[in-house]
């Protein structure tokens, strides 16, 4: 799968792309605000994008390397993921390295894979799960009118807020960027 945007390539991860995510993944400053193990070494990084091409194959996710037009290198991610079992709701999620931060570059992304998610998934609603504390994801779901959820809760992640985006049912989403 392969989505362009002006700036952007957001595609399927490959076990080529190893290093890059090991990167992506062990980040510090990504990982102050994401519950998860991250790799240590490069055969931690091909286990998770062998797992990812695996589930990407059984339609439980649709994740996707972040790079620009012009350089092959990955400099984040981005997931529609934990679908709904009637394939109406999914999750977003996304990071991205910190020299990339403050460039329009998830917002771009985002922009993307929300027109993907409700136009061609037919999604009804996506979900976004992030950190109570991080100020630059909340902002970046705001712009996209995502809700704040105040009444749910992830016990699996209690520093988190979910926030929702329920698609328009009178017309497609339009392409912000």
């Amino acid at each position: 799968m392969r989505i362009e945007t002006n700036r952007l390539i957001l595609r399927n991860i490959e076990e080529t792309d190893v290093e890059d995510i090991l990167r992506i993944r062990s980040n510090e400053e990504i990982n102050r605000y994401i519950l998860r193990n991250s790799p240590k070494t490069n055969y931690d990084a091909l286990d998770f994008i062998l797992t990812i091409k695996r589930n990407t194959q059984n339609n439980e996710t649709v994740y996707l390397g972040i790079s620009y037009k012009d350089q092959p290198n990955l400099i984040g991610t981005i997931c529609l993921w934990n679908f709904s079992e009637d394939r109406k709701i999914a999750e977003v999620g996304y990071e991205l390295l910190p020299d990339y931060h403050r460039q329009g570059i998830m917002s771009e992304a985002l922009d993307a894979v929300l027109h993907f998610g409700f136009n061609e998934l037919n999604l009804q609603e996506i979900i976004a799960t992030t950190h109570q504390d991080n100020n630059s994801s909340k902002t970046l779901l705001l712009k996209y009118n995502f809700v704040l959820e105040q009444d749910k809760k992830d016990e699996d992640f209690p520093e988190g807020i979910i926030f929702s985006l329920k698609k328009d049912n009178n017309s497609q989403y339009i392409i912000k960027c």
